[in-house]
């Protein structure tokens, strides 16, 4: 006899989750509109890593992640932006961006991340708010040259919002 019990596991999908069904699917998360940008921050230079959507990108591979930044005092600081793009009547824009902060030291294979932070933040993200803010200001001029280098007119269309928390203050 089989003991073990069938869940429905986390599932990203793409398109429509409701597509072609009537009810099987509904409350699945799409996250087919959104793309982690990873920023290092000493090098100054940002990537889009698909990869950071499972903790697979580049930078993490390899690493144990603990949950005390003081277990990992020499890390090299990274941020992950979580980027929310939509379509509207002018075309795509960024509509949601969130920042968390990573750390990561190769010479011991761990890494500093807050995974709760992450999920919220990435929720965030997808509910079209900008939490930028608290990044320093280096990665916030990487990171808005990125995007307005991604795709100029993307840029143009953004928010006020968007624009403002990225403005060196």
């Amino acid at each position: 006899m089989n003991t073990k019990k069938s869940r429905m596991e986390f599932t990203i999908i793409k398109n429509e989750p409701t597509s072609g069904h009537k009810g099987f699917g509904i409350g699945l998360i799409n996250l087919e509109n959104i793309s982690p940008i990873i920023i290092d921050v000493e090098a100054q230079e940002a990537s889009i890593e698909i990869g950071a959507m499972h903790a697979r990108s580049p930078v993490e591979r390899g690493i144990k992640f603990l949950p005390d930044r003081s277990e990992v005092p020499n890390g090299k600081p990274y941020w992950i932006v979580w980027v929310a793009v939509e379509q509207s009547d002018r075309g795509p824009y960024y509509a949601g961006a969130a920042a968390c902060e990573m750390t990561v030291d190769r010479s011991i294979r761990r890494g500093y991340k807050s995974l709760p932070e992450h999920v919220n933040l990435l929720d965030k993200a997808m509910k079209r708010n900008i939490i930028l803010s608290h990044m320093d200001k280096g990665s916030k001029a990487v990171l808005q040259a990125f995007l307005q280098n991604h795709n100029q007119d993307m840029w143009n269309a953004s928010s006020d919002e968007l624009k403002l928390q990225l403005s060196a203050e």
